[in-house]
């Protein structure tokens, strides 16, 4: 199994009877730069190609960082320098402003200066095979027909960064996807891809720390089912009949009147 197939190994490493968290800690690099993809400009803020921008945005607000303009990575960046005890160097922040289809310019250009390999490179991305309200976590893989993971792939030389996938629904006809992707979700749609947001931003502190298996259990972790409801208690027996009969009271006493 190679660094490059997604997996994290249990156990030893057989050839040197290493701990598997050592190993982890040596094939899997932590997060470095946290890139959202989207699209610049008010005209397409609340659109579903944005949901990239949506969680970076987040991320920044829970690091007390600010997105600023950076001609030299075209675009938003933000540097963290201490984002979390035991992270040892600075963290990133990337919006690309290159629109959608030329992000590859903006990461590679960051990637290639500060020396970050694709393996410490986090992707948030609009998802079409998903639901709203559901996120994946996983490195590596194709772009599913995605532009923007294209250039970047293409930018990186290799498809194995990681990506976090934001789940916007598909419109049910190829040929609406590009019209679909740049509308603004009704506000139900939006509010649960705002939980999906909420959850997959729990798994920061691991991501950045570089446990990819515990981040990936914090993404992918399912509600608890709910319990069954109680059955319904059996009806009382009704009350057996008093043996006196009708209108007699049983604490009068018989011997008091005349």
């Amino acid at each position: 199994m190679t660094p490059s197939s997604g997996c994290v190994c249990a156990g030893f490493a057989p050839e040197r009877g290493i701990p598997a968290q050592a190993v982890n800690l040596i094939i899997r690099p932590m997060i470095r730069l946290i890139v959202g993809l989207g699209n610049p400009g008010p005209e397409y803020e609340d659109t579903r190609h944005n949901a990239g921008f949506w969680w970076v945005d987040e991320a920044a607000h829970r690091l007390k960082a600010r997105l600023s303009p950076d001609k030299a990575y075209f675009g938003e960046v933000a540097r963290v320098n201490a984002p979390l005890a035991g992270v040892d160097g600075p963290v990133w922040l990337l919006q690309p402003q290159t629109y959608m289809n030329l992000s590859g310019k903006s990461v590679g250009a960051l990637a290639r200066f500060f020396k970050i390999p694709p393996e410490s490179v986090l992707v948030v991305h609009d998802e079409l095979d998903l639901l709203p309200g559901q996120v994946k976590l996983k490195q590596g893989g194709g772009s599913a027909g995605h532009n923007g993971l294209k250039d970047i792939t293409a930018q990186l030389g290799t498809p194995n960064y990681w990506r976090l996938r934001l789940g916007i629904g598909h419109p049910g006809e190829r040929a609406e996807v590009a019209a679909y992707v740049l509308r603004k979700p009704p506000a139900s749609e939006r509010d649960l891809v705002q939980q999906a947001m909420d959850k997959s931003l729990q798994a920061l502190d691991p991501m950045l720390l570089g446990d990819m298996e515990k981040a990936g259990r914090v993404v992918h972790a399912q509600p608890p089912r709910p319990k069954p409801p109680k059955p319904p208690e059996p009806p009382k027996p009704p009350k057996p009949p008093s043996d006196q009969g009708p209108g007699v009271n049983p604490d009068a006493n018989p011997t008091a009147a005349a």
